[in-house]
């Protein structure tokens, strides 16, 4: 019987950094982003989850929306992608599929290749996107941050996003922009100053929109 406790005990010993091993990483956290301006108010949600814990499918979305305070819907956007995406192996390339709504086009199937790296310091994800309509429309989609850590409790943050979507078969612009943030990060707040430029339709209707971001990070 002493000699049975002495390998019950030995098993738990070893087991234990086996299982640390082996346990789940922890899973991204959802960041929501608010950033009011002179005339509008800019909102934006980042999801990324597994469905299962070993699986290499993922739900993904980055919502954004733009209110006008003079609630002008020509001034007012909502970009919605809902994407399934499957990664290969640990290099971070993959597939996606799914649908993407806004307020110019509406709603349409989407699919594409993907790339997405990930460390303590770098974020980032590239897309691109393929819409199965009838003008044959193409998305880039780039999401890139970096965070370097200044102190025990502060960490420098950065990011640079971007999409452009033209038409394949029209060969016209539809939609681009480019999004800018530095701020100071302490634990799960983020917050600093923020730049959204816009361009619209085939003329390339430009809208820029200046001012300071928070950002909180849910687990």
């Amino acid at each position: 019987m002493k000699h049975f406790k002495s390998w019950i005990s030995l098993v738990f010993i070893l087991g234990f950094p086996i299982k640390m091993l082996f346990a789940q990483a922890p899973e991204p956290p959802i960041p929501i982003e608010i950033m009011p301006s002179s005339d509008q108010l800019y909102f934006q949600m980042v999801v990324k989850k597994q469905f299962a814990p070993t699986s290499q499918f993922n739900f993904f979305t980055v919502t954004t929306f733009t209110a006008n305070y003079q609630n002008d819907m020509r001034k007012s956007s909502v970009l919605i992608p809902a994407q399934i995406q499957y990664e290969f192996g640990k290099k971070g390339f993959g597939v996606m599929a799914g649908g993407e709504m806004n307020s110019v086009i509406g709603f349409y199937p989407v699919f594409g290749p993907l790339h997405t790296y990930a460390s303590k310091e770098f974020l980032a994800v590239t897309v691109a996107t393929f819409y199965v309509n009838q003008e044959q429309d193409f998305k880039l989609f780039g999401l890139y941050e970096y965070k370097p850590v200044l102190s025990e409790k502060w960490t420098l943050y950065t990011r640079l996003q971007f999409i452009y979507n033209q038409s394949i078969r029209e060969g016209d612009h539809n939609r681009s922009y480019l999004y800018l943030r530095a701020g100071l990060k302490k634990g799960p707040m983020i917050f600093g100053i923020g730049a959204n430029l816009d361009q619209f339709g085939p003329d390339k209707q430009y809208r820029d929109s200046f001012g300071l971001f928070v950002r909180w990070e849910l687990r």
